[in-house]
């Protein structure tokens, strides 16, 4: 090599170091929140969390935490977990895990599922390493299921996630990939009724509180006292349908007919294909946004009979709120491999949390072009982690509030996020570290549905209570009433 060539790759080599080290000053002299440039624009509708089709706006500037001072990564130990359990209209299990530092992750349990599933692992958490997640995740696996059985893990992805992202100082969301977008679409669970007028009243107040995205029940209770609604099985018949229909058209009506509409149908007692068909023919007119549990929350595994359904009708279909990981029959990859719906429905607390939830929205999306919609029935605890996993993925519809009859206690249960939780039909993806939420001890306590805030106990083998079974709690009920009643129509 000559000698200008040398002096040549020198200096291409110190070029190279400058820059180099410049990166990593930039990485270790982070600007505060007040020098942060201001977020970019975003990238239209679906950026926002809007209908599938266009490419997700991406997110702006990270605002990342201090590394946590009292926390020493490498000697951190897990020492226990506890519970406690909020009443609502499907009871909210939250868990704690504590480790040996200043440092705890907090997790939550599907809707009214049972705090046991969690508190059953501790023999298989205490004494490791919370940041081993991945590790500690797969040793636990083996005892998640389907329904609310998949419920214990992904409340432990939550919690150690939450701790992970304490002790580095990045929000949950950065421990997952890049951020989509700044803020996550709800859409509004509504309270039913046979009365097609009250039906668009009540999702009209809907519309009052923001929300921007609808969805309501069509259910043999609504349309089985009419005449000729149902056959001899209780199956709907043509006639049914058409009561169905009066209410979907009433809502239709109330809020517009170019506002997101879904109809939740795992009530109709649509148990056949042929009956699935039928339904998906009679509701095309109304331009839903999708067509929900045909075969109830648990028939998520008839890919098949849904995948005939599919071509018969241009109403769009999605299931899988029961469904529990990616692969295997009670998980995601048939329906998707088989491309047997048109939306896959993740229920955060069911398929198991952050991470399983972001690879089963990631694989839907890559292998077949399939977006991603939340089933949603928690605490905002379990809602704003699900968030978190919502800001990353590459195609994303919208995420469920179950709560608005008492949204207000609801939103106070955390603190750390602006108030309101959901503004306008959105919630506000978080940069704080970890899940970027605390519980507020003073409401959690007014709530409780047994005595104690997160005490010890070795009562996880016992019934806590499940579905249909949490008793009463304070709501509006369907004529509008403040009542502290269980109400049936949940």
């Amino acid at each position: 090599m000559s000698q200008n060539s040398i002096k040549k790759a020198f200096s291409r080599r110190a070029m190279c170091q400058a820059a180099f080290a410049g990166g990593l000053g930039a990485i270790f002299t982070m600007p505060s929140r007040a020098q942060q440039p201001a977020a970019a624009g975003r990238g239209g509708a679906a950026g926002q969390g809007g209908p599938p089709g266009g490419f997700p706006g991406r997110g702006g500037a990270v605002h990342y935490g201090p590394i946590n001072k009292f926390s020493s990564p490498s000697d951190l130990r897990i020492t226990d977990i506890r519970s406690l359990r909020v009443a609502a209209n499907f009871d909210y299990p939250i868990i704690k895990i504590f480790t040996n530092q200043d440092v705890y992750g907090l997790g939550e349990v599907r809707d009214a599922g049972n705090e046991g599933m969690a508190l059953a692992m501790k023999p298989l958490l205490v004494g490791r390493n919370p940041l081993d997640t991945a590790a500690i995740l797969q040793n636990v696996r083996p005892y998640a299921g389907a329904g609310r059985q998949g419920g214990g893990y992904s409340a432990l992805d939550i919690a150690l996630n939450d701790i992970t992202g304490k002790v580095y100082g990045v929000p949950v969301w950065r421990l997952l990939g890049d951020k989509r977008r700044d803020r996550v679409r709800m859409y509004c669970d509504t309270t039913g009724t046979s009365d097609p007028k009250k039906y668009g009243e009540r999702m009209v107040a809907r519309k009052k509180l923001g929300f921007t995205f609808f969805k309501m029940d069509v259910t043999t209770n609504f349309i089985g006292d009419k005449p000729g609604a149902l056959d001899t099985a209780g199956v709907p018949t043509d006639k049914g349908l058409e009561y169905g229909g009066e209410l979907i058209g009433a809502v239709r009506d109330a809020i517009g007919w170019e506002a997101p509409l879904s109809v939740d149908a795992a009530s109709l007692r649509c148990a056949s294909v042929s009956a699935g068909i039928r339904a998906g023919r009679a509701f095309e007119k109304y331009r839903l946004s999708w067509l929900e549990d045909l075969f109830g929350t648990g028939g998520f595994w008839r890919w098949k009979d849904f995948k005939e359904i599919k071509a018969h009708t241009t109403t769009p279909l999605l299931t899988g709120e029961d469904a529990f990981g990616l692969e295997g029959e009670i998980g995601f990859q048939p329906l998707i491999d088989n491309r047997a719906i048109d939306i896959i429905h993740t229920d955060h607390g069911t398929s198991g949390g952050c991470r399983e939830t972001k690879r089963i929205a990631d694989y839907a999306w890559k292998q077949e072009q399939i977006p991603t919609a939340i089933h949603m029935a928690g605490s905002p605890l379990a809602t704003m982690a699900a968030v978190h996993t919502a800001a990353t993925l590459d195609n994303f519809v919208a995420m469920e509030c179950h709560a608005v009859d008492f949204i207000s206690w609801w939103q106070e249960l955390v603190t750390g996020v602006t108030q309101p939780v959901i503004k306008d039909g959105y919630i506000t993806v978080p940069d704080t570290p970890g899940l970027g939420v605390e519980l507020n001890e003073k409401v959690v306590k007014e709530h409780l549905r047994y005595p104690g805030y997160f005490d010890p106990s070795t009562k996880w083998n016992e019934s806590f209570g499940g579905r249909g079974v949490g008793g009463p709690w304070p709501h509006f009920n369907v004529d509008g009433k403040w009542v502290n009643e269980r109400t049936t129509d949940y």
